[in-house]
C-alpha cells in the first residue's frame, strides 16, 4: 500500500520576506514524481498557531496520512535541521520518528532540540498532542529549512528527498 505524506509550509511573516524558504522548497517538491508516497501539501499556512494547528489538523483527519512533515523557515541556519520535540507552557513533547535513522549518512542535516519558541514550534506541539490524544498512527516530525541560495538549493532539496523517501518507507 503506497504511503501517504501530508506535507505544510508557512507564509511569509517579516516585511523583508519576499518568500518562505520552507514554502520554496515545497514548490519544489511538488514539480517532481515520487513512486515510494503519495504527497499532499498544505501550503502557506497563516503564521497563527492556532489557525495553522487547526487547517493541519483538519485536513490530516480527512486525508489519514502515515507521515506529516510540517516545514518551517529557519533564516540563521545553514542546513535543514529536524526538530525532536516541541514545548509547551513547560510540556515536552517528542517526536515518533528514530531521527538518527532519519538522518544517518548525512553529516549536513542536524537534529535540533530547540523549534523556534514561534509559530513552527506551536504548530509542532499541536500536532504532537492531537496524535498522541486520539492515539493515531501518524508519524509527525517538523524541519527547519534555511534561505535556499543558488549555492544550498540542490543540496537542501537532495536532503530532503532523502527524508521524504525514508519517511515513505517508514
Amino acid at each position: 500500500m503506497t504511503k501517504k505524506i501530508l506535507l505544510t509550509s508557512f507564509t511569509t511573516w517579516l516585511p523583508h520576506h519576499t518568500t518562505n524558504s520552507s514554502d520554496d522548497l515545497l514548490e519544489k517538491i511538488s514539480q517532481l514524481n515520487y513512486t515510494f508516497a503519495v504527497l499532499n501539501f498544505l501550503r502557506q499556512l497563516p503564521v497563527n498557531i492556532q489557525l495553522a494547528s487547526n487547517i493541519v489538523m483538519e485536513k490530516a483527519q480527512a486525508l489519514e496520512p502515515n507521515s506529516i512533515i510540517c516545514c518551517g523557515m529557519a533564516e540563521r541556519r545553514q542546513h535543514l535541521t529536524i526538530e525532536s520535540n516541541a514545548t509547551w507552557n513547560g510540556s515536552i513533547l517528542q517526536t515518533n520518528i528514530d531521527l538518527g535513522n532519519l538522518v544517518q549518512e548525512n553529516d549536513r542535516v542536524k537534529i535540533s532540540h530547540d523549534a523556534g519558541k514561534f509559530v513552527c514550534e506551536g504548530l509542532y506541539y499541536s500536532v504532537l498532542e492531537w496524535i498522541q490524544r486520539h492515539q493515531l498512527p501518524v508519524n509527525c516530525v517538523f524541519i527547519h529549512v534555511p534561505i535556499l541560495t543558488e549555492q544550498n538549493s540542490n543540496i537542501v532539496l537532495n536532503d530532503f528527498e532523502v527524508i521524504l523517501q525514508r519517511l515513505g518507507n517508514y
